[in-house]
């Protein structure tokens, strides 16, 4: 019981107000730059089309800002609001490939690439299999 209240007297107090804050407006602004994407896709192609390369160019600005440690920086101030949109899916899947990058293409970067993201594609392909199966019965 006492380690509790010294653990609580060391620590300092969240700021909730503030944390949430922040993830809705960074957050929302990645959204919104993606339909921004979106809009400016749909004049030069067809909207199925514009939607797909919405999603690539997000992945390729997700992988990009990682790389070069924009999306860390960002991710300390917004939290959680870089974590929806595909950006944060981008994040999870470059930062271990560019963490085990010294041990080679195939131990390191290859094998090291789907840590997080390799168990979100299992269970979603599961996921989509059973679901699939579901709607042909």
């Amino acid at each position: 019981m006492d380690y509790q209240k010294r653990i609580k007297k060391a620590s300092a107090p969240s700021p909730i107000g503030k944390n949430i804050f922040f993830a809705y407006v960074i957050g929302g602004s990645i959204c919104c730059f993606g339909e921004l994407l979106q809009f400016l896709y749909e004049k030069i192609m067809p909207e199925d089309t514009a939607s797909t390369c919405v999603s690539v160019s997000l992945i390729f600005l997700g992988v990009l800002a990682t790389a070069t440690g924009v999306f860390d920086r960002v991710a300390k101030i917004a939290g959680a609001g870089t974590l929806v949109p595909i950006t944060g899916f981008a994040n999870a899947v470059a930062s271990p490939a560019l963490e085990f990058k010294a041990e080679g293409f195939i131990t390191g970067l290859g094998a090291k690439m789907f840590i997080i993201a390799g168990p979100v594609i299992v269970y979603g392909l599961i996921a989509s299999v059973l679901c699939g199966v579901l709607f042909l019965l």
